[in-house]
């Protein structure tokens, strides 16, 4: 499974969105409706999905969901 779909998988678990909904383009807070809270949590289940850690300051560059996916591919790389 490639990091898109696993992200999505999360996002769907914790926003109750369906799958198809959810592109590389979404914006999480605008098109998926994540408040801030929500969006904590979904990259604390990253972070334990994949065994890493989302520096702070990487938080206030993630606005759609492909953002997330780059994120996840720079701190696995």
């Amino acid at each position: 499974m490639d990091n898109f779909e696993k992200v999505r998988e999360i996002i769907v678990e914790e926003l109750g969105i369906p799958a198809e909904d959810i592109t590389l383009e979404s914006d999480i807070t605008e098109d998926l409706g994540a408040d801030s809270l929500s969006l904590v949590e979904m990259l604390m289940n990253f972070e334990n999905e994949y065994d890493i850690t989302i520096p702070d300051d990487s938080f206030e560059n993630i606005k759609t969901v492909g953002d997330i996916v780059n994120a996840l591919d720079e701190l696995m790389a």
